[in-house]
């Protein structure tokens, strides 16, 4: 029977002293394939992999196209390129492919974990470690749903706890532990035989069929056929991309909130949220400009209609400068507020906040720290960030 042979681990701010620590426990004679995905800026060159090297036992390499995975080895995303896993006859290859960005990343971690979940259902353990907002959350959620293992990094242990509080408010995970536990805990589940996965009715039912994975996936990969596909899976919502503005599809089934535009662009509920909190503040910073541009003109139209003995106009003028002027100094009273606030959520009667009733009784600890949408620091050594907060 096979065992857990393919472990995907994925992480963004904070994330690489987790992933150090979690590689130097892992056994020298590990008998699975390791891919990594760190969020990185776009066009700098990436240093993780001679940095992980130093601290595994295990052979270190950044990721090629085609190239065979092999157990006992680390394969390291690369930057401004997805991560993805694709079956080859018995074995499996990767695949790199410069598609649309997911939850404002390239390299994002769900094409990671869904390309592994559907190359190898049951024989996947999915890991989430430190980061800000919650990639990785719907992609553990199919590794789980695929009938895989799902591990979280102990929020508390996490330099940016979002990323882990997140999975563990939407995925019903296996195993949580602090970042040095995790080596030596991997290492056992490898070797321990793989479930059953579920059948494709079950898959269906949950929003997880395997034709709708497979068309994410080849939209990922910006592959012709599955983009001239005219049919759509999920349902329209109201909300417009933040990337190209096309209509934004709900493809949530029961995993995690999440939604796909036509070309493919991905958000996750806090990727949305982050981006609309930057196109409102943008948006208002727009507003202001135009109101002291508005101000400014009536100051001068105002003065030339005095010059011209024209007391009438001037009045009027005078009354569109002082509106300008006012509304101006709304807008920069509404800008001075953090538009990422930490006001709590609203309880209501039953007690529970937004979050799925049937998860947050056994996840509110962990759930509740860092879901505020945390702006990612940038690690200046290894170029590594969410790309866009």
């Amino acid at each position: 029977m096979p065992a857990h042979d393919l472990i995907v681990i994925g992480a963004s701010a904070g994330g690489v002293e987790a992933i150090c620590k979690l590689v130097a426990g892992l056994p020298a004679n590990l008998s699975a394939a390791v891919c990594v995905v760190v969020h990185l800026r776009p066009y700098s060159e990436s240093h993780l992999a001679r940095v992980l090297e130093r601290a595994a036992p295990l052979a270190v390499v950044p990721a090629k196209q085609d190239l065979p995975l092999e157990r006992g080895t680390i394969y390291v995303a690369v930057p401004d390129m997805h991560l993805l896993v694709s079956r080859d006859g018995d074995g499996a290859v990767l695949r790199l492919v410069r598609g649309p960005r997911e939850n404002r990343s390239r390299p994002a971690i769900d094409p990671l974990f869904r390309s592994a979940a559907l190359a190898f259902g049951p024989r996947v353990i999915g890991v989430i470690l430190s980061g800000a907002l919650d990639d990785g959350a719907a992609g553990l959620w199919t590794v789980k749903d695929r009938g895989g293992i799902a591990v979280v990094q102990d929020p508390d242990d996490a330099a940016v706890p979002s990323m882990p509080a997140s999975a563990l408010a939407e995925v019903e995970v296996d195993h949580v532990a602090p970042a040095e536990a995790l080596g030596p805990l991997l290492g056992h589940l490898a070797r321990e035989p793989a479930g059953r996965q579920p059948n494709e009715s079950e898959l269906a039912r949950h929003g997880d069929a395997t034709d709708q994975l497979d068309r994410e996936l080849g939209i990922v990969a910006v592959d012709d056929d599955y983009h001239e596909r005219s049919e759509r899976y999920g349902e329209p919502s109201r909300f417009p991309c933040p990337e190209c503005g096309g209509v934004l599809w709900d493809v949530s089934g029961q995993g995690p909130v999440r939604f796909r535009c036509e070309v493919g662009h991905a958000h996750s509920a806090a990727s949305l949220a982050e981006s609309q909190t930057e196109l409102v503040e943008a948006a208002m910073w727009a507003a202001l400009r135009a109101l002291e541009d508005k101000a400014e003109l009536s100051r001068r139209r105002a003065a030339t209609a005095r010059s011209n003995a024209l007391a009438v106009l001037a009045e009027q003028f005078a009354v569109e400068e002082q509106a300008a002027e006012q509304h101006a100094a709304a807008l920069r009273a509404l800008l001075r507020l953090n538009g990422r606030t930490g006001i709590r959520p609203r309880i209501d009667r039953s007690g529970e906040s937004g979050q799925r009733p049937e998860r947050a009784a056994a996840n509110r600890p962990q759930a509740e720290r860092g879901l505020a949408g945390e702006i990612d620091p940038i690690d200046s050594e290894l170029g590594s960030d969410t790309g866009t907060g």
